[in-house]
């Protein structure tokens, strides 16, 4: 019984060692990559507004795009500047980015979106 225990234990042990070990060898690439991320979004955060115009007019036509999607594309600039800006301050907790897609140029047909960060 005793033995069992013991083996029980060092598992036990093993299971809380082994992940943590994994995530420590992870840490610098998240680091680096939230902050490229940051980098980017913070410098490239003005594309949004010609994305936005470009994408609203082509699937509404382009007197919303002209009139909506402006004003939907300074909400986008400022919304993605602000989160790369946001992931440049706190590059050191690595999280999952704020908008989608993570860089201007992934998918530049598909609208931005804005969604809460999780833990990576």
């Amino acid at each position: 019984m005793k033995k069992t225990l013991q083996a029980l234990l060092v598992l036990f042990l093993m299971a809380l060692i082994i992940p943590s070990t994994a995530m420590a060898s992870q840490y610098p690439d998240k680091v680096v990559e939230k902050l490229g991320n940051g980098l980017a979004n913070a410098v490239t955060g003005v594309g949004e507004l010609p994305k936005t115009i470009m994408i609203i007019s082509r699937r509404d036509g382009a007197v919303q795009g002209m009139t909506i999607g402006f004003l939907t594309g300074i909400v986008n600039t400022i919304g993605r500047s602000l989160s790369g800006a946001f992931d440049i301050a706190t590059f050191f907790i690595p999280t999952t980015p704020f908008v989608k897609p993570a860089f201007i140029w992934d998918d530049f047909n598909r609208e931005t979106t804005f969604v809460e960060a999780h833990m990576r």
